[in-house]
């Protein structure tokens, strides 16, 4: 089993990235927090600070197993502004691994042509970067190897679709009924 790497920057969306480490570690997933700022420490769209496991500069991503986008602003911004990310999402792309992005961050994906000819969902406003996507508006969206979400309300959704994606449908159930949801 890889690692999933979830990338931060500042203005990153704190409900967005921590339910989807959360659920992702509960399901026995290695999941490894990096930073594409200067430093190790983020801090959120709504001034929580999160202390990462690395560093982008100290990343080889040779066990990469999906990468994951958090939305927020200017936080989805600056990831796709990381030229060390951009390199990462272009080989997943055309290799056909999983990538995943929620919120603002689907834009990210879509500026750089990996979601031509794919559904697709983001936060509302956002649509316009979808370049080539189909803009459906739901609150989650997987087509192949791309899972994007809406906003911070779909992060429960996204999070268990990535599950679902990586391990399939009983861990999801099994995730679902220990955290006491339908």
């Amino acid at each position: 089993m890889g690692t999933v790497y979830v990338f931060f920057a500042d203005g990153f969306e704190e409900v967005e990235a921590f339910t989807a480490v959360d659920v992702m570690r509960r399901a026995g997933l290695n999941v490894v927090m990096v930073s594409v700022t200067p430093d190790e420490i983020v801090t959120g769209a709504h001034d929580i600070p999160v202390l990462c496991d690395k560093n982008i500069i100290n990343c080889d991503f040779s066990d990469a197993q999906l990468l994951l986008l958090p939305g927020g602003m200017p936080g989805a911004s600056t990831l796709g502004e990381n030229e060390d990310l951009r390199r990462q999402l272009e080989r997943f792309g055309e290799a056909g691994k999983p990538i995943a992005a929620i919120c603002a961050a689907p834009m990210v994906l879509g500026k750089m042509g990996l979601l031509a000819g794919k559904r697709a969902t983001c936060y509302p406003g956002f649509e316009q970067y979808l370049e080539g996507a189909e803009c459906t508006g739901a609150l989650v969206e997987e087509d192949g190897h791309i899972i994007t979400g809406k906003g911070p309300g779909a992060a429960m959704d996204f999070a268990l679709a990535v599950v679902g994606h990586l391990l399939g449908e009983n861990k999801v159930k099994e995730l679902k009924e220990a955290m006491c949801l339908k």
